[in-house]
């Protein structure tokens, strides 16, 4: 085997994500799009009038780098877990795993498929945002990084997820009591300098603020925490998770009979 035949593989299984996806996007796209646009209104219009300003700027803008990066994180998560565990409760994955291709592709395959709809989600989230207030870019290369990273991220683990899952149901347990919790207490609707110092400390052990730090530094040059460290958080997650993941694959770990 080639290094052409393992690229055509790793392109069958994106195109195949892309388009499980793409085909049905009012049920995958619009969905998050929709509810982005409801805490725009509710919280950007209305609460945000009667907070005013938080770290410098208006309450609308500090909160639209947060948004975007929920509807990111939950969405890359989401449509790995179910692709994958689809995939492993139809056989479908077996297949897979007897080809001759190695590991890596397959992971490379599903993770970036679910980078696709998270991207795609955001920028859709992105360009609805521009309809309640104006925002500049202060740092293109770290709105990039940050995205890409997350997403990478959070597609692993719902790959993880998918791998130990043994029904449907246990693929909305994460999402209902770790994904959740996790973004509504990493900084999205506030600013973590604002809080005592011991939930301070407590959120530092919340990877999500670190995202939400450099992603909201990439758009509005404001961060709660280290750009530097929030970049090596990320980097950690991705290499941790990607091993992680490779390592339940190789042993087959809940996906051969």
């Amino acid at each position: 085997m080639n290094a052409r035949t393992y690229w055509i593989a790793f392109q069958s299984i994106i195109t195949k994500e892309v388009h499980r996806f793409t085909r049905i996007w009012v049920q995958t796209i619009v969905p998050p799009a929709i509810t982005m646009t409801l805490y725009f209104v509710i919280f950007g219009n209305i609460i945000g009038s009667r907070v005013g300003v938080m770290a410098g700027v208006g309450y609308m803008q500090f909160i639209v780098p947060g948004l975007i990066m929920m509807a990111v994180i939950t969405n890359s998560y989401s449509n790995v877990a179910s692709s994958f565990f689809s995939a492993k409760f139809q056989r479908n994955i077996e297949e897979m795993l007897v080809a001759p291709i190695p590991n890596y592709v397959i992971i490379l395959g599903f993770v970036g498929g679910g980078m696709a709809r998270g991207l795609c989600v955001g920028l859709l989230v992105s360009l609805v945002s521009l309809f309640f207030v104006p925002f500049h870019v202060h740092s293109l290369v770290v709105v990039v990084t940050t995205v890409l990273f997350t997403s990478a991220v959070f597609s692993l683990g719902g790959l993880i997820n998918a791998i130990y899952a043994q029904s449907f149901d246990d693929i909305s347990i994460v999402p209902t009591f770790v994904l959740t919790p996790l973004t509504y207490l990493g900084g999205v609707f506030y600013s973590i300098t604002l809080l005592p110092d011991f939930w301070r400390g407590v959120s530092h052990f919340n990877p999500v603020v670190y995202m939400v730090s450099a992603f909201r530094f990439g758009f509005l040059g404001i961060k709660d925490v280290s750009l530097w460290f929030s970049f090596g958080v990320l980097s950690a997650f991705v290499v941790g998770l990607y091993i992680w993941a490779h390592l339940l694959i190789k042993r087959g770990y809940g996906l051969r009979s």
